[in-house]
């Protein structure tokens, strides 16, 4: 699993024309997902962006987690974050879940998460052409992959 998070000063998901969800200051997470992804990954993702210190304290330093601002998430589904770019020009997307397997993965997601900031988080459409819009804060912008953990 792979996901790209960003913190947000606001964050938008619109599909034809009609906003789907939105949120004001928190963290917009774009996922991906691979065959090889499972609960395991999942669990650990959700809380590892839970736990991410980077909201700012009252000294102004990235030391506060999504959970101790009490902001809010929003979660899109992204296969072209599994994209490999290493032969051509042409990303392959190859080591991308079939929707079958990361439906319900991006489902599981979602729950895992807002169980752990305690509260529903905000998610576009699965496969949806998505028009998603931001204003990054900082800007803070944070790559992680369940298989590198280490």
């Amino acid at each position: 699993m792979r996901v790209v998070l960003q913190r947000v000063l606001e964050a938008s998901v619109t599909i034809d024309g009609s906003r789907v969800a939105a949120i004001g200051p928190g963290m917009l997470v774009l996922c991906g997902f691979e065959e090889a992804d499972g609960t395991e990954d999942l669990d650990w993702m959700s809380r590892k962006i839970a736990a991410l210190r980077i909201f700012d304290d009252d000294a102004g330093v990235m030391n506060r987690s999504v959970v101790e601002v009490g902001q809010d998430i929003l979660v899109v589904s992204q296969f072209t974050l599994m994209a490999s770019t290493k032969k051509g020009n042409r990303p392959s997307y190859i080591a991308a879940a079939r929707p079958e397997i990361s439906i319900p993965l991006y489902e599981q997601f979602k729950d895992a998460l807002s169980a752990q900031i305690g509260h529903p988080v905000a998610c576009g459409v699965f496969g949806a052409d998505m028009k998603v819009a931001l204003v990054n804060d900082g800007p803070v912008t944070i790559c992680i992959d369940s298989k590198n953990r280490n």
